[in-house]
């Protein structure tokens, strides 16, 4: 079996106040797997996705992806890291409003040294994929709420991470634009990409999940084993 792209091992984070976000937590995410992540507010959710991403630190344990400890990492490696590894979603988009759609997405190519015809031709391929390659001229203000999302998900492929994170990516979305966008997210793990997402949309965990993993006070409550 190769490495898992995602391993957490008793992983604890407790925070200036005394709280603790998560407690004795261990999680392995294999290649190609897609996993949703539910969970009360307050249940560790936001806290392990940035552990992930290497924007947050835990007190205790290990947290390894595509084989970097990220706990252990510099600031300057941690956002080499995630510029390199990590593909990033979010709830409502980040996109650059004064930046076209193609430039949205050429942006993370450019900040890794990407060759310029070559970030041309992967943001093109993209944007085609996704089905949005008529909008690439056109700033994403223009844009409806699930064609931003898909401008965001091209963008969080084009360096061709080893894991995607999500966070709420159907947050901020319409019931349709909503299904559009849990679709999409099916397409892209049966193309092997390997996906971690959290969400308190139990319909996107259903239609795009392989796993689903529930939080409950910093803990495992159900779905921890691959």
């Amino acid at each position: 079996m190769s490495a898992p792209v995602i391993e957490l091992t008793n992983v604890t984070r407790r925070y200036d106040d005394g709280a603790t976000a998560l407690d004795d937590l261990s999680l392995t995410v294999q290649p190609g797997e897609s996993v949703a992540i539910l969970g009360p507010s307050g249940s560790g959710k936001s806290t392990l996705l940035n552990l992930v991403a290497g924007l947050d630190r835990p007190t205790s344990g290990t947290v390894v992806v595509a084989g970097a400890n990220v706990g252990t990492l510099s600031e300057a490696a941690s956002a080499r890291y995630r510029r390199n590894s990590v593909g990033m979603v979010f709830q409502f988009f980040n996109l650059l409003d004064d930046l076209t759609v193609s430039d949205n997405v050429l942006l993370p190519a450019q900040l890794i040294g990407t060759r310029r015809s070559e970030a041309r031709h992967r943001t093109k391929e993209l944007l085609q994929i996704l089905g949005i390659e008529r909008h690439a001229d056109v700033y994403p203000g223009r844009l409806s709420g699930g064609e931003r999302q898909r401008v965001a998900v091209a963008r969080a492929l084009v360096n061709r991470p080893s894991l995607v994170l999500a966070d709420e990516p159907t947050g901020a979305l319409d019931s349709a634009s909503g299904a559009e966008v849990a679709s999409l997210f099916a397409e892209l793990n049966a193309s092997g990409q390997t996906i971690l997402l959290v969400t308190h949309d139990v319909s996107l965990a259903d239609a795009c999940a392989t796993r689903t993993i529930k939080l409950a006070d910093g803990r495992l409550a159900d779905g921890g084993a691959p």
